[in-house]
Formats: C-alpha cells, structure tokens, sequence
C-alpha cells in the first residue's frame, strides 16, 4: 500500500470530527433517528405538513434520506410519544399536531426511543422508567451512593429551572428550588421556614394532610369557605392569617380552579398584609386549558409566593419526590432556617428525575396526556 496522501488525512480528519489522535476529543454527531425527527418535526410544526395530511411510507422516508428503515421508525416513534403524529392500522402515519395543544420540548443527544406506546395510561411508562434508570446507572456510577446536598442534586434542580422556564413561564435559578420527599413532608419544612406563631389560612374544605400535617407541627389553621372561584372574598377579609395555602389550580374535592381575578386578588391580599402565599400546584401540568396555567409565582417571584409540587401524578404514585421554588428576596433567609435538615429523596431517583426532564420524555409524557383529556372530552 502507498503512503496516505495529506488530502486523504484531512478527510478521515473531518469524518471522525476533527480528532487527529493527539488528544483532540471527537465532536459529538447527534444520532440519525434524532436527526431525521427534528427534520419531520420543524416540516409539521412549520405547515409543510398539516394536521391530517398523510406522512411518507417509511420504506419511502428512507430512500428519500438515505438512512435505514429501522431509523425510520424510530424517529416517528419519537414523533408519537411526542403527539404529532398516530399510526393508523394498514393506512399509514397521520398528522394529529395542533400547535395549541403542546408545551415546547427540548431535546437531549441522549435521547432513546421509546421502547412501548401505552396510549392508554396516565403513568409513566414502565419501559421508559427501566430505559433511564439503566442509563443513569451507567452514566453516574458510584456517584448515586454520595450523599445528596441538604437541597437536592445540582442537576435535578438545574433541569427543573430549565423545564418550568420553558413550559411554565417561571425563571427562577436553581438555588431558589429545595427538593423533597413529597408534598406532606414539605408542609413540615415550610412550617419550619415560617414558623408556628402565625395564623395559617387554608381552604375549606381542602386536601385533609394539609391541616393534618400543619397541625402536627404545632401550626395554627384557620378554615376559608370556598367558593365557586376560590376562597370566598369574605373569608379573605375576615381572616388574622399571615399565611395562605392555596391549590389554585383543581382544588380538592371541590374541583374548583382559581380564575385570573381571583389569583390576583391572592396576590394583593398577601401584598396589603406582609403575608405569605403556599402555591399548591400539583397536577396543573394536566390542564384541559390549551396552555399552561399562569401561577401565582408567576405573577409575584419576588416576595410572597412559595410554589409547591411533586412527581407524584404526573410520573408515578411511587415517586415520592417533589420540589419548592422560594421567592428571590427571601430565598437565602428561609434557606438558613432548614439548612440543618438532609435532603430525603435519594440521590439515584433525583438522577432519574433529572434524566427524564432533560431528554425531553418527561414534556412528551405531559403532551400526551393532555391530548389523552382532550380527545376524552369532545367526545
């Protein structure tokens, strides 16, 4: 064989992304799967292919772009947890995309696709589960057996700033969210950080643990009649509290959702009187609106609002793990008064956690859903 010509070293150069074998690392190529579905979903989300309109075979697709059948199929796999598109037995695939009925999703070179479509099922995947806990395992090692910081993982917390601030509208920076091991255990923390001596307004009737768990912390309550769009204006009036837990969004059992009006009535009622806001957010994500709730947070990040929520319906019963967003000003004093307590959620479930926000499955699962409601309730 022939010495290589230096034309020839500068194409196999390019082709491995610039390594030369003299320490340079490889520039990282997202997959062809990944790279074929960001293609189909700029065409569906741009017009090129609209609602109903009938997708190229894959036997097509793959010729058309020189990859293979399977990656074909993954990436309109993808494309179907997503909700862009359905399969339709011996018919092919069709565009359901209606731009209203999604939140953005980000995407990670990381990302797999899915091994099981469960369209049925308002869990978390169990194929999905098992696929990211075994790439935690293999991504973090022996780093899932250290201790987790008294406030949670950096990445958990990271991922989560990042997915409220696409999809919620709420920038905060990770040092302002604490993590813990669901919503009663963080009713005891926020008792901690705000202390017993005050007067503690909750809805009535409301979620029993709340009382409960307030309660056994030497808390006093006040009960709020409901109305048909949040606590009455009376109650409000009519109360000493210096505090305010309030689930704005479907509120239980009565089911009520807190208007626009009345969140910022909230608002100046806590504004007037120097009092504190508890944003009992949890299952919002699911919201039947055609876009995301405005939070409480939202509308005042800066002094009176603590924003609640967990994991524990939108992925699983069994992920006992939820989080706190503290308002910017307050956030290093109300940190300092539970700096003691170790944070309660392990470190390899946080792992999990921040996996499944940063690929994107989390947001696709949440898409799907939503869908799932919606369909349900024009028929």
């Amino acid at each position: 064989m022939g010495k290589p010509k230096p034309e020839d070293k500068a194409r196999e150069k390019a082709r491995r992304g610039g390594a030369d074998g003299a320490g340079e690392k490889e520039t990282p190529r997202r997959p062809e799967y990944i790279r074929l579905y960001l293609a189909l979903r700029d065409r569906i989300t741009g017009g090129v292919y609209a609602c109903g309109d009938r997708l190229p075979s894959k036997r097509v697709t793959a010729e058309n772009t020189g990859t293979s059948v399977i990656t074909v199929e993954h990436a309109l796999q993808l494309l179907i947890d997503e909700g862009y598109i359905e399969s339709r037995e011996r018919s092919g695939y069709y565009v359901i995309y209606r731009e209203k009925d999604l939140f953005p999703v980000g995407t990670r070179e990381e990302l797999k696709p899915a091994a099981a479509v469960q369209p049925s099922e308002e869990t978390f995947s169990f194929a999905a589960f098992a696929r990211t806990m075994r790439r935690v395992l293999t991504k973090y090692g022996d780093a899932i057996l250290v201790k987790s910081p008294n406030f949670g993982c950096m990445e958990l917390r990271s991922e989560l700033a990042a997915y409220l601030a696409r999809s919620r509208g709420i920038m905060v920076s990770p040092e302002q969210i604490v993590i813990g091991s669901g919503a009663e255990y963080m009713y005891s923390m926020i008792a901690q950080m705000l202390g017993r001596s005050v007067i503690y307004g909750i809805e009535d009737p409301s979620y029993a643990q709340i009382e409960k768990v307030y309660i056994a912390n030497g808390v006093t309550c006040d009960p709020l009649k409901m109305g048909t769009a949040g606590i009455l204006t009376s109650e409000l009036q009519r109360t000493n509290a210096g505090v305010l837990h309030v689930t704005p969004y479907n509120s239980y059992p009565t089911g009520v959702t807190a208007g626009a009006s009345k969140r910022r009535e909230y608002i100046e009622w806590a504004g007037k009187r120097s009092a504190m806001i508890i944003e009992d957010d949890v299952d919002s994500e699911f919201t039947m609106s055609t876009k995301a709730e405005d939070t409480l947070f939202s509308l005042e990040p800066e002094r009176s609002v603590i924003y609640l929520n967990t994991f524990s319906k939108t992925i699983a019963p069994s992920m006992r793990a939820g989080y706190m967003i503290l308002p910017s000003h307050l956030t290093a004093l109300l940190k300092s008064r539970i700096a003691f307590y170790s944070c309660t959620v392990p470190v390899f479930e946080q792992y999990v956690l921040a996996e499944f926000i940063g690929s994107g499955d989390f947001e696709r699962h949440i898409n799907r859903v939503r869908r799932q409601r919606r369909k349900r309730s024009r028929s």
